[in-house]
């Protein structure tokens, strides 16, 4: 997968996470979580995308942890939506899933990247 496609990919992450937060129930802790989840799922696909503008490798590197920490932020949210049952299931699992699939993308590369690094 190349950059352009993690660039959209990180952006329909972004807009499903926020399609996500309308339908919650309204609650005093969903409209707490909304805010966290906006937040953090913007935030993969904007860091994803100034990584991808780095000078250097380190850079880039230093970048790619964010997007990392992001996402991991994005799945606790998720499964607590799912804990609570603010929302139906099916949809929670579709982003969760995606949330996971990007987790185990943006860690694969930063330890390439780490290791071509050190040597």
């Amino acid at each position: 997968m190349n950059a352009n496609q993690l660039k959209k990919r990180t952006k329909q992450f972004a807009h499903d996470c926020v399609k996500l937060t309308l339908n919650l129930k309204q609650t005093r802790l969903a409209k707490h979580i909304e805010g966290q989840l906006i937040r953090c799922s913007t935030s993969v696909a904007a860091n994803y995308r100034a990584a991808c503008l780095s000078q250097s490798q380190k850079a880039f590197i230093a970048k790619l942890s964010i997007v990392v920490e992001e996402v991991d932020e994005c799945i606790f949210w998720i499964e607590f939506i799912k804990d609570e049952n603010l929302t139906e299931h099916e949809v929670l699992n579709k982003v969760l899933n995606e949330a996971k699939e990007l987790t185990s993308i943006f860690v694969a590369s930063r330890k390439t990247l780490m290791n071509k690094l050190n040597r």
